[in-house]
């Protein structure tokens, strides 16, 4: 185990489509495991604003999404009454959850600083919005020297005090997703055929082919992400006995990463109200 000093991680900030992207945080703690890791993470005020502002808003309003559905639809909207309509369809919820925010935070990170890509968001595949789907939280690919691989993410975001937080235990909490994405061959099996069924005429088409090419090898060869969102300050104790006991017996060819990502204090309650805000004032 080793424990890092509070020094920034040189350069932490990129431009991601004109606008400052996620920063890489402030290393607080690092746990080391030959097949599970896991590291803690501190944003600044700054941090979380900037990331607001930038690829968290893009992934948590599916604004590729939305601008796919606006290009098809572009044809048909004749009238003052369809902008209206299409303006309406499209525009962004009245209120969003902590945890939807805290996926957002989680897949913008992994992507920026993990080399991952989740190329259909779980959103659109509600009937409801709002409602949450079972399965992992964050489905795609990862990047290793092999290639392409599949990648599968867990993460939860938590307010409370305790350490590790409560959202950890439970018939849905961390530890049991975790473990099934771990040990579980169904399990793994249904996220890939997820992908599966929405890869045909993707132009991620062929990176689901070389990814799918391992998987059939040898079923282990993904790579497993859980990512904890909290507001308090850092400890050791969020990560400890996970990094510990999912290392235990990990199937040969899987990585494990475990991320706590420490936002300002009592920043939580706020942030669903906040992002909103944000991205009515940015005109987007």
């Amino acid at each position: 185990m080793q424990v890092a000093s509070e020094v920034e991680d040189g350069a932490r900030q990129r431009v991601w489509r004109g606008t400052v992207t996620v920063s890489s945080g402030v290393v607080v703690y690092r746990l080391d495991g030959s097949s599970c890791s896991g590291i803690g993470l501190r944003w600044s005020v700054d941090d979380l604003n900037l990331a607001m502002d930038g690829r968290v808003a893009s992934v948590l309003f599916d604004n590729d999404g939305k601008a796919n559905i606006e290009e098809i639809l572009a044809g048909v909207v004749g009238t003052d009454f369809a902008h209206d309509g299409l303006r309406r369809l499209l525009d962004d919820p009245e209120g969003i959850q902590n945890w939807r925010v805290g996926e957002a935070i989680a897949a913008s990170y992994l992507i920026e600083h993990r080399s991952c890509s989740f190329p259909w968001p779980a959103g659109r595949d509600e009937r409801k919005r709002g409602s949450s789907l079972p399965g992992a939280d964050l489905v795609g690919f990862g990047s290793d020297s092999h290639g392409d691989c599949f990648a599968f993410g867990e993460v939860k975001t938590s307010s409370d005090r305790s350490y590790p937080p409560r959202v950890m235990y439970g018939h849905t909490g961390w530890k049991r997703q975790l473990e099934g994405l771990r040990d579980d061959n169904a399990v793994r099996d249904d996220l890939v055929k997820y992908l599966g069924h929405r890869a045909e005429t993707a132009s991620w088409k062929e990176r689901f082919k070389h990814a799918g090419s391992r998987y059939l090898r040898n079923s282990s060869d993904v790579q497993i992400y859980g990512f904890l969102v909290r507001d308090v300050e850092p400890r050791l104790d969020d990560l400890r006995a996970r990094v510990g006991q999912l290392g235990e017996g990990c199937p040969v060819g899987m990585r494990i990463e475990l991320i706590a990502l420490y936002l300002p204090q009592e920043s939580l309650d706020a942030i669903g109200r906040k992002v909103i805000s944000r991205q009515a004032g940015s005109g987007s």
